[in-house]
């Protein structure tokens, strides 16, 4: 489990970078101010939790059922939450209104978040059956 949580948290950041790079070079021109600020959002929390699973990964404590669990979590936590900023924020480049789907942002957004409680939970009962 942890060489798929390193490769996916390697090409998250990677595709990240190469997001923020094409937002501040390729759509700087065709997107408003807002919109490029609604973009780097996306990119940022994409970026934020490739590296929470490089952590994760790396962590001894947590057992393979609780890693799986946040991996998953993160996974489509990403999707949804930077996946459909990245459609709302270029959606006058596209045919397809994203506000129809923009409702899934903060299911992402709650992915991503019930990914960090599992942790936490995961550290205090370690905490405890330390104790």
């Amino acid at each position: 489990m942890n060489k798929i949580i390193f490769i996916t948290a390697t090409f998250i950041g990677m595709l990240a970078i190469i997001l923020g790079a094409f937002a501040a070079h390729g759509l700087k021109p065709l997107i408003s101010i807002a919109s490029q600020q609604t973009f780097e959002t996306g990119v940022r929390y994409q970026m934020y939790h490739a590296f929470f699973l490089l952590m994760v990964g790396n962590i001894k404590g947590i057992n393979h059922k609780v890693k799986r669990i946040i991996f998953y979590l993160v996974c489509i936590g990403i999707v949804f939450f930077s996946g459909s900023i990245y459609g709302l924020a270029t959606n006058v480049l596209t045919a397809f209104d994203f506000k129809t789907i923009g409702f899934i942002t903060p299911i992402g957004g709650l992915f991503l978040i019930l990914a960090w409680l599992v942790l936490l939970i995961n550290f205090l009962k370690m905490n405890a059956d330390n104790s």
